[in-house]
């Protein structure tokens, strides 16, 4: 049973359907109750993270998944925005990605990913990937509770 942790809101941000579905749903099974929200563009990252245009009202995430591969601005140049942002810089990033070249592992740290995980190909070990990154965001680890700036806030 599970007792530690709280339900978190978890922005994520990947323009591939069957992705996105895969992610969700081992999200759904592990029952902790979060809330997830799904953008498929840099842009629409942008949007959501400073609350403007359709996501006026979009909740601060405790927890952003984030493709490295989008259209309109790359998951590289959404986390170097998060991370140099005093307003969005302590929300954990967890780079989640098909690649697994050195150079975009390297450079994401170096932009202060908080973890890189490269998608598996079979099903059951993406599903499993998927479920210990929440179970060690959302179970394990403690996040910073502080109320988020007023909407539209930050450099765009």
């Amino acid at each position: 049973m599970r007792t530690l942790g709280r339900p978190i809101d978890i922005l994520i941000v990947e323009d591939d359907p069957g992705d996105e579905l895969m992610t969700i749903e081992a999200l759904e099974e592990n029952r902790v109750g979060n809330t997830l929200h799904v953008v498929r563009d840099g842009q629409e990252a942008l949007d959501f993270l400073y609350r403007t245009g359709d996501h006026a009202d979009a909740p601060r995430p405790g927890l952003v998944l984030l493709d490295l591969n989008l259209p309109k601005y790359s998951g590289r140049q959404i986390l170097e925005r998060i991370k140099a942002d005093q307003d969005l810089c302590d929300i954990p990033v967890v780079v989640l990605t098909t690649s697994s070249s050195e150079d975009d592992i390297v450079s994401s740290y170096r932009s202060h990913a908080n973890a890189f995980v490269t998608k598996p190909v079979d099903l059951s070990q993406f599903l499993d990937a998927i479920k210990k990154i929440d179970d060690f965001f959302v179970q394990i680890v403690r996040l910073p509770e502080h109320p988020r700036s007023s909407p539209g806030s930050g450099p765009r």
